[in-house]
């Protein structure tokens, strides 16, 4: 089963979603807000890396101060700040499948993924 993680007020993750939905892929939804950031959070840092996962385009990441904003130099920094402000992972999250994950939405990546 694919897993979209991220907020559901966010416009991208209601474009993957619609998208998703369109194609008549069945997919589950996980909100950050209501179910919380995922133990899988590390092994995501691990896969992706934390410089794609840290969204620093926006409003979470520009709200920070300065000093918090600097103290996210490495994996370790960057996981405590995406656990403490969920809002500033970069979204969607997915996992097509274990080990499988992208971030944000690419239609056209996604469709040569399902091909």
């Amino acid at each position: 089963m694919i897993t979209v993680y991220g907020i559901p007020n966010c416009d991208t993750v209601k474009k993957a979603r619609t998208w998703l939905s369109t194609h008549g892929i069945k997919h589950q939804f996980h909100d950050f807000k209501k179910q919380g950031v995922p133990a899988e959070l590390p092994t995501w840092v691990d896969v992706l890396g934390w410089e794609t996962l840290v969204n620093r385009k926006g409003t979470t990441w520009r709200k920070l101060e300065p000093a918090a904003q600097a103290a996210v130099h490495d994996a370790a920094s960057a996981l405590a700040l995406m656990q403490d402000h969920a809002s500033v992972i970069k979204r969607p999250v997915v996992v097509w499948a274990p080990g499988q994950l992208t971030v944000g939405f690419d239609a056209a990546a996604w469709q040569a993924r399902l091909a």
